[in-house]
């Protein structure tokens, strides 16, 4: 199921939350939704699930808005905060989902299980430590057997083996079993693990989208290498008088924009510099990230869900 956004456009008053932002989330692909504290990602994700009324725009599922998907919850699951009553188990809680949606109630125990909340299900959610509270987030988004997964800072309190266990099971869903997913995260080097495409967004605007690669290629234009040698100096004056821009790290490597490791490798060769490591150099997400949004206007914090009056876990 294809997730289109196209000219969301969202305001508080005098501010703008979202600014005429489209992009596109694929089926069978982890997509993540990156961007700076008050760049509009939660109330984009509230307009895509009917919870805010944009002031222009859509967000449909395979062309459907969201209020008007026949049984939503067995078509998108989405959870943007986790909401519980502390004095019922994991376990009932899920129930309590299943008898509003008129799903079997053996779903709670299923998904209790897939999230590995299984011999917790049965504790109050009350005693739930934050990562336990995420997962019990998941197993509620995955209660319908939905086709689409939106969450929302997922990753948020679990341990590095809980962040492993959830990359490996985004992945799974979405390349095995063909759902698409929509992760918002401020872990940009998990996100690069786990996602294959990006939406980068900042002051409400789209920034960048596409997948790793694609972000990569345009951040490194012709190529970028690095490159040590015990000559340096003579082979950095070699590199620029051939055009290149090379800058000195703190430990002394080169880095040479719009060189690849083989135009670098020949004219050391040529000026008889001796090299010890020569390889292509690619951005990380993090330094795409930082590069893309420096320097984009961003707006007041959104406003809580609670004080729109609406549910934070959609599919209610």
């Amino acid at each position: 199921m294809r997730v289109e956004v196209s000219g969301l456009t969202k305001h508080f008053g005098s501010v703008r939350a979202v600014d005429d932002l489209s992009f596109s989330v694929e089926p069978g692909q982890v997509t993540g939704f990156l961007g700076p504290n008050g760049a509009g990602k939660t109330t984009t994700l509230r307009m895509a699930l009917g919870l805010i009324t944009p002031d222009r725009g859509t967000a449909t599922f395979n062309g459907t808005a969201y209020a008007a998907l026949p049984d939503p919850m067995r078509r998108v699951g989405a959870v943007l905060e986790t909401a519980f009553h502390p004095g019922r188990s994991g376990r009932n809680h899920l129930r309590v989902y299943c008898r509003a949606a008129g799903l079997p109630l053996s779903r709670a125990d299923e998904v209790l299980d897939q999230v590995g909340l299984g011999p917790a299900g049965r504790r109050k959610a009350g005693g739930y430590s934050l990562g336990m509270r995420q997962r019990l987030g998941l197993a509620t988004a995955l209660l319908g057997d939905p086709a689409v997964l939106v969450l929302d800072e997922p990753a948020n309190g679990l341990d590095p083996e809980g962040i492993q266990w959830l990359r490996g099971f985004l992945r799974h869903l979405a390349h095995d079993e063909g759902r698409t997913v929509l992760v918002s995260s401020h872990l940009l080097a998990e996100v690069e693990q786990t996602a294959d495409r990006v939406v980068i967004v900042g002051g409400g605007r789209l920034v960048r989208e596409g997948s790793l690669a694609e972000l990569r290629s345009g951040a490194d234009g012709a190529g970028t290498a690095l490159v040590r040698s015990p000559e340096a100096d003579r082979l950095a004056g070699v590199l620029r008088g051939a055009g290149h821009e090379v800058s000195t790290g703190d430990d002394g490597a080169l880095t040479v924009s719009g060189g690849t490791p083989a135009a670098v490798g020949r004219l050391a060769f040529g000026a008889g510099v001796e090299l010890h490591e020569l390889r292509s150099r690619t951005s990380g997400l993090e330094d795409i990230y930082f590069r893309l949004t420096s320097g984009q206007e961003q707006y007041a914090a959104e406003p809580p869900a609670r004080a729109q009056g609406v549910p934070q876990e959609a599919g209610r």
